[in-house]
């Protein structure tokens, strides 16, 4: 149990992942095809299914789930707000929010790019046989108005309440600005948020502490229910989106990283494993965000006033991850349905995708939603996303970790260029190590 205790967080979550795996596994195979395992204990009959899977792993993980999307609305808010207050130069948020923007679309763009290319040179369509029950009802997607309109909250509270991200983020930016520009009665304000900051802090340190059973609990349910037979029947589909992804992440980001920061690669990767792993476990950029933020600033050393802006920005309208999934879907889905697309198709696979990401901002299912998007885009049908869909919820694990590394590369490079970057913690071996040991910090 000490051994336990002096692990790295990092480690400790690494074991939760891997014994839950295994554990999901064993319980798969003792399963079977039976609906559930039924062991005779004298007194009452335990059935392995129902008490373990869909009882204790079930409720660990949504406990360890919802304690995490709790901290965001709040998280978000008072550290957008303190942010923003703090800025000296109210042009700098324009800069900001231009930036952010700009190198979001654009590492979308590189992404679904990537992806069409590879799949065309793999072909993961070829030979697949069309399901006769294939059928997907395709939600609607808002508008661009719609959306541009929907930023601006009617109810503040409201918007925290339904966690509108985008709402959310416009009013603190708002806020925030009213209490820079307040004087005396700004600053007594402000030294509040700064108070509720450092709780929510402490906050976010007391609940990764349980992480590693909440990602145990994640792991063992899905890896009992997971269909390896038919992640099997599309491996070359499954396989393409997987090396795009990492393809995406180590390559792209790490050149981009270099080139636009001259920061190291490898030092970046090192800062963020826990975040990584929260982002693969949980599925979820906006449940991951409070361990983004803090690996953001405690790690990477970017300032509050830009991380603040630039993480819940990209945990809304980030999606290289799911571009490169829409990327692959789109060939995938025309081979397989024998339609040729053109170079134009192609094209405008890509520029629809890119500004669906911003476009569909916080709808529910947007990955699909955005797919579906594009396939009526350029003509191919909609029904197709029920071949991939099965195989999608271990694709969308992955899709998430890389959605919130773009984050924290974003981050970086805004903060670099704005001089709000501390390169002695982005370059401290000691900043890297696991988060539940990092006191608050005013300063950053």
């Amino acid at each position: 149990m000490s051994d336990l205790r002096t692990m790295s967080l990092t480690t400790r979550i690494m074991v939760g992942m891997l014994l839950g795996i295994a554990v999901g596994l064993i319980l798969q195979f003792i399963l079977g095809d039976e609906k559930d395992f039924i062991v005779p204990l004298g007194l009452f009959d335990l059935a392995i299914k129902g008490f373990f899977v869909d009882g204790l792993f079930n409720i660990g993980g949504q406990i360890f789930i919802a304690s995490l999307k709790m901290l965001v609305v709040p998280l978000v808010f008072v550290s957008l707000v303190c942010g923003t207050c703090s800025l000296s130069d109210p042009k700098k948020l324009g800069r900001l929010g231009g930036k952010s923007l700009g190198l979001y679309l654009l590492t979308t763009a590189i992404a679904i790019a990537v992806a069409i290319s590879l799949a065309l040179i793999v072909s993961p369509g070829d030979n697949v046989t069309i399901p006769t029950d294939a059928n997907y009802e395709a939600a609607a997607a808002p508008g661009l108005v719609e959306v541009l309109v929907g930023m601006f909250p009617t109810n503040p509270i409201d918007a925290m309440a339904s966690g509108n991200m985008l709402q959310v983020i416009v009013f603190a930016l708002l806020f925030g600005i009213a209490m820079a520009l307040s004087g005396d009665s700004g600053k007594r304000v402000a030294g509040l948020f700064e108070d509720l900051n450092d709780v929510i802090l402490k906050l976010v340190t007391l609940l990764m502490n349980l992480a590693p059973y909440g990602v145990f609990c994640l792991m063992a349910k899905l890896f009992t229910t997971i269909d390896v037979a038919l992640i099997e029947s599309l491996a070359k589909y499954f396989g393409v989106v997987i090396f795009a992804l990492f393809f995406h992440a180590l390559v792209n980001y790490s050149i981009l990283l270099k080139v636009m920061t001259g920061l190291n690669p490898v030092m970046f990767w090192k800062k963020m494993e826990d975040a990584c792993m929260f982002a693969f476990s949980t599925s979820s950029s906006s449940a991951t965000m409070p361990v983004t933020l803090e690996t953001a600033t405690k790690k990477l050393g970017a300032k509050n006033s830009v991380a603040s802006f630039t993480i819940p920005l990209g945990a809304t309208i980030n999606m290289d991850g799911t571009a490169i999934m829409q990327g692959v879907a789109t060939v995938f889905i025309s081979q397989v349905y024998g339609i040729d697309l053109t170079v134009n198709d192609y094209l405008m696979v890509i520029v629809t995708a890119t500004l669906a990401s911003i476009g569909t901002a916080g709808v529910p299912g947007v990955g699909l939603i955005m797919l579906a998007m594009v396939l009526n885009q350029v003509g191919l049908p909609v029904e197709g996303i029920a071949i991939i869909i099965g195989v999608d919820r271990l694709l969308d694990m992955t899709r998430t970790a890389v959605n919130i590394t773009g984050d924290c590369m974003v981050t970086c490079v805004v903060a670099k260029s704005e001089g709000e970057l501390d390169e002695a913690t982005f370059n401290d071996p000691d900043a890297a190590k696991s988060l539940e040991s990092l006191p608050s910090d005013k300063n950053t």
